[in-house]
This record gives C-alpha cells, sequence and structure tokens, in this order.
C-alpha cells in the first residue's frame, strides 16, 4: 500500500504544482458528465446492473487528464464481496513532451508522445497503477485517437505485466444532429501468476439529442454501451465458472 500511495502522490505533483501557478491559461478547456447506464447479462458480479458514472477529461498546459467514478448498484442481488452497491474509478494524467519541452514533439501520423499514467481505485482488492508511453495520433475519420501502453503495477496481488490501451472518437452528421462513436480497449497482453491475460473492448454508439430538446451541441446523448470483456478481471474463463462477459446496456448521458 505505501508504494501506491507514493505513486498516487508522483502522479498527480504536476498537477497540484500547475495549479499553484496564477496563469490564467493552466486549463485550456475542460467536460464534465453525467452517465446512466442499465445492463443485464453481466458475469462475475451480479447479473443486472444499473450505474452511474461521473466522467471528467481536459487540457492542460502540461498535458491532459481523464477520470471516471462508476457508482453500480446489483438489481436485487448481492455481489459475494461488495455487498448490493459498489464503486470504482479511474485517475489517468498524461505530461505531454511537446507542452513540457514548448516545440513539437510529433513524426508522421504520431502528433505528440506522452508520459501516461492511472491509477485504479475501487471497493475491494482493485487498486493498480499503470506507467507508460502514450501517443496522439491523427488517422484521417477520428476526432481523435490515443495510444497507450502501460506496465502494469497491481498493489499486493498478482498482475505485473503489460496492457495496450487505445482510446478514440468518431462522429457523423445525421440530419440537423449528430451520431457518435467512441470508446476505449484496455488488452492486458500477458499473465502473471493467477492473473490472466485478457481483452476488454468498452465502445458506446450516441445518437445527439442535445440540439433536439434546445440543450445545445452534445448536451445530451442517448444510446447504447458495448462491452465485452474475455477473461473478466484476469479470472481465466472454463466451463465452470464462465469469465467471458457480452452485454449490450442502454445509456443516457448528459453534458456539463
Amino acid at each position: 500500500m505505501k508504494r501506491f500511495l507514493a505513486l498516487i502522490l508522483l502522479c498527480q505533483a504536476p498537477f497540484v504544482a500547475a495549479n499553484d501557478a496564477t496563469s490564467t491559461e493552466i486549463v485550456h478547456w475542460q467536460d464534465n458528465s453525467l452517465s446512466y447506464l442499465y445492463g443485464d447479462n453481466f458475469k462475475v458480479n451480479p447479473k443486472t446492473q444499473q450505474t452511474i458514472t461521473f466522467e471528467h477529461a481536459s487540457g492542460w498546459n502540461i498535458g491532459d487528464l481523464f477520470m471516471f467514478v462508476d457508482f453500480t448498484k446489483y438489481n436485487g442481488e448481492e455481489d459475494f464481496l461488495n455487498g448490493e452497491t459498489t464503486y470504482y474509478g479511474e485517475f489517468a494524467p498524461r505530461f505531454s513532451f511537446s507542452k513540457m519541452l514548448d516545440k513539437p514533439v510529433e513524426m508522421g501520423f504520431v502528433k505528440d508522445v506522452l508520459l501516461a499514467t492511472t491509477v485504479e481505485f475501487g471497493e475491494g482488492d482493485v487498486e493498480s497503477f499503470l506507467i507508460g508511453a502514450g501517443f496522439d495520433l491523427a488517422i484521417p475519420g477520428f476526432d481523435f485517437f490515443q495510444l497507450n501502453m502501460y506496465k502494469r503495477l497491481p498493489d499486493g496481488r498478482d498482475g505485473d505485466t503489460w496492457q495496450i490501451t487505445p482510446a478514440w472518437k468518431m462522429s457523423w452528421p445525421v440530419g440537423e444532429s449528430t451520431i457518435v462513436f467512441d470508446g476505449f480497449i484496455d488488452w492486458v497482453v500477458d499473465s502473471d501468476g493467477s492473473y490472466e491475460k485478457n481483452f476488454h473492448f468498452n465502445p458506446q454508439l450516441k445518437y445527439d439529442l442535445g440540439k433536439q430538446v434546445g440543450l445545445g451541441d452534445s448536451a445530451l446523448l442517448v444510446g447504447i454501451e458495448y462491452d465485452y470483456w474475455k477473461n473478466k478481471y484476469g479470472i481465466k474463463s472454463s466451463s465452470g465458472f464462465d469469465t467471458d462477459q457480452s452485454v449490450t446496456s442502454l445509456l443516457v448521458k448528459y453534458h456539463f
């Protein structure tokens, strides 16, 4: 636990330092949202779940930050570890070499190189720290595409291995509104002890309803989230215990 807490402080230090500065350009942009999800047929945890998710994304003078916290309720069931409700979150600052050096660090379709970090936290034994390299890529058709490659460092349990995490957003005009397709993949590429390699694919397909109801662009979106997770939580799937998850959830998302 001491290693985990020290890494959290190391991860947060540049942002604390930035907040102590007086420049009005420390935060270049930010976006916050709340989502509601309802899905059925989850694995490992209870089958039916409702989740409220808070998300924050922002661009800073030294990099960018993404974080989220899921608050999940199991409908009438109890999880074997966490009871009727649980929470899980990630705090993921990245530090841009282009911004910190004040000159472009790019080559071809690689538009920036970053130090990528993530802290995973929540109820139960889930704490992990991830550190590695991040790349912002310019790929035709994508609003943005990030590729992060991490070394995973769980706190006090198996799972010291490698993870590849792309994240993306695409959007298309449809009539007077927009369709948005975004999401991420967490691909743990190797096994470590009892922690099995796993593949988590989590995209959202949404319609921008905000324009139609007078809330403005991208304020209110409705759609679905698909969650495919092979060997969920790094637990190897077997005939006796199926941990391969495939769930489509209804989604409502409000940006503010």
